[in-house]
């Protein structure tokens, strides 16, 4: 099935964004949660056909962008080690750290393998049962079912050579920290709909009674996008304030019933830092004590090589919504994709990239 033309349908586009503009009678400001969905706003210009009065925020919906660099340090430390195969999804390879990238190790002689799924790493952990095999679970809830996964078959083969370096996040604790910052400018939220697809609605339900923010399941395609965006001005305007799903094609309000409990078997919820953002309670997952021996900061420690160098770079100011990527002083200049100074730069989900990919120079592309 194919299910983009029409949600990109230049008639339907116009058609949403002209009933924003309709419905929109004072200034909102609306965060989209996911990076990719901040990608499609910058690729589609999506921005640009909102009211004067509107404003987009982009928030910390980068797995990526928001994992701290200790945590990126222990796995460029760990994949360095002797007899070590880590395995990781490409975008981590370039992400900047104290020490190094993983990109850079792998150049200098360590085994780091790019891999499509964590599945592939244990694979690779079955074939080669001399090396310890490490997997970097990276992600927010709409990773952690396929790395509970490996972790079940892993624990069910009797596979002792392979483990998780694990930097789960969830996504509703994050917003609940976002509306207690006293000087956010947030007004309703678009939430991710892969994250949704997997966990349903209702963990939304009560940030949104408790803080009066509409919340808006929805899509990646402009159509989704505005649909989103429309439905909470209509609530905003209307002085409403709930959970609402517009992206009924793939979200279910309970949302999928067996990888939820895939997941509760394999994890459980803890404290959690988050890059820009500190640390958020039970904010992440982690495995269960029953299945400590394939955890891989269990078997190799924490990092001890972690500096906070600073520089310019204003990505945590940007991941809390509280500041443009080109409001940087170094965006496009002493910070570019080929040489960032931040994650947001060089994350293919970063906030910093959509901007310097879409909108340096000519603006928009099309």
């Amino acid at each position: 099935m194919r299910y983009v033309d029409e949600f990109r349908a230049p008639d339907t586009v116009a058609g949403l964004a002209k009933a924003i503009r309709q419905a929109a009678t004072q200034p909102w400001s609306i965060m989209e949660v996911c990076g990719g969905q901040t990608h499609a706003i910058m690729r589609f210009g999506l921005d640009q056909l909102l009211p004067e009065n509107m404003t987009l925020l982009h928030g910390p919906g980068c797995p990526v962008c928001v994992t701290p660099a200790a945590v990126l340090d222990n796995a460029v430390e760990i994949a360095r080690k002797p007899g070590v195969v880590f395995c990781t999804f490409a975008d981590m390879l370039p992400v900047p750290a104290s020490a190094g990238t993983l990109e850079e190790a792998r150049a200098g002689g360590a085994d780091v393998r790019p891999v499509y799924s964590p599945l592939d790493a244990v694979r690779i952990a079955q074939q080669e049962p001399r090396k310890e095999v490490i997997f970097f679970a990276v992600g927010f809830e709409t990773t952690a079912p396929a790395n509970a996964l490996a972790v079940r078959i892993a624990v069910d083969q009797g596979l002792r050579n392979f483990s998780l370096l694990v930097a789960q996040v969830l996504v509703p604790p994050a917003l609940e920290a976002l509306m207690a910052e006293p000087d956010h400018r947030i007004d309703a939220f678009l939430a991710a709909g892969h994250v949704c697809t997997v966990m349903g609605t209702a963990a939304y339900r009560p940030i949104s009674a408790a803080h009066r923010v509409p919340i808006i399941a929805t899509g990646f395609e402009p159509a989704d996008i505005l649909a989103g965006i429309l439905a909470a001005v209509r609530q905003l305007e209307s002085g409403q304030a709930c959970v609402e799903n517009v992206y009924s094609r793939a979200v279910a309000a309970g949302g999928n019933a067996s990888a939820q409990e895939l997941v509760a078997q394999m994890f459980v919820a803890v404290d959690r830092e988050w890059r820009g953002l500190g640390r958020i309670p039970s904010s992440g997952l982690a495995l269960r004590p029953e299945f400590k021996a394939f955890d891989a900061e269990h078997r190799f420690g924490p990092s001890s090589a972690y500096q906070d160098a600073g520089s310019q770079c204003i990505a945590g100011l940007v991941l809390q919504g509280k500041a443009k990527p080109d409001q940087c002083p170094a965006f496009g200049k002493e910070c570019t994709p080929e040489h960032p100074l931040g994650v947001t730069m060089v994350s293919s989900e970063g906030a910093c990239a959509a901007y310097h990919l879409y909108r340096k120079g000519e603006g928009a592309a099309q």
